[in-house]
């Protein structure tokens, strides 16, 4: 059973898009990719390769710098503002959704709202300590950012199905006013 899973991850989409406008994806901007039509390009039916543009969606992140920079973790690239604007204005997007980046307040813009990144693991590994968030667009793509209050301490189900009431709440409450 393990193995079909691991397999299924070869055959899921690496990126999305919303309605033209919200790049979404895992990591961030690859060198190698100045489209989204040469994003639609890449074989995805395939495990994620070391290097190449693949790899750079998964595992780049944005950073204060200019241009394009080796990243400290060892796959992918680190992207300044000038990069992701570049992006966004050559692909007509908004801005690029993405979740790669342990984020202490759950959530943080970078680059001028030209990338968002929404951390959505509490308490990551259990010992970070840190806000989780999810984004919500409302039906004229704005964005609402919600954040998690819940600190999950050890692993446990009751845990993130409390998060999970949380989040359902917060946005019930929303819609009331």
């Amino acid at each position: 059973v393990w193995r079909y899973f691991t397999d299924l991850f070869d055959y899921l989409p690496v990126s999305a898009l919303i309605e033209n406008t919200i790049f979404c994806l895992h990591g961030g901007l690859s060198p190698n990719l100045d489209t989204l039509d040469q994003v639609r390009e890449l074989d995805r039916k395939q495990e994620v390769p070391h290097e190449g543009p693949m790899c750079d969606l998964l595992w780049s992140d944005p950073d204060e710098r200019s241009g394009w920079g080796i990243s400290p973790r060892g796959a992918g690239y680190i992207f300044g503002e000038d990069v992701s604007s570049k992006f966004n204005h050559t692909n007509k997007l908004t801005f690029v959704s993405r979740a790669h980046q342990l984020v202490i307040n759950g959530y943080s813009w970078h680059h001028n709202k030209n990338v968002v990144t929404i951390f959505s693991a509490p308490n990551y590994c259990y010992r970070c300590g840190n806000e989780a968030a999810i984004m919500e667009l409302d039906e004229h793509l704005n964005s609402i950012l919600y954040l998690s209050l819940i600190h999950i301490s050890e692993p446990t189900r009751l845990g993130m199905i409390s998060y999970a009431v949380f989040c359902l709440k917060k946005k019930k409450k929303k819609k009331k006013k």
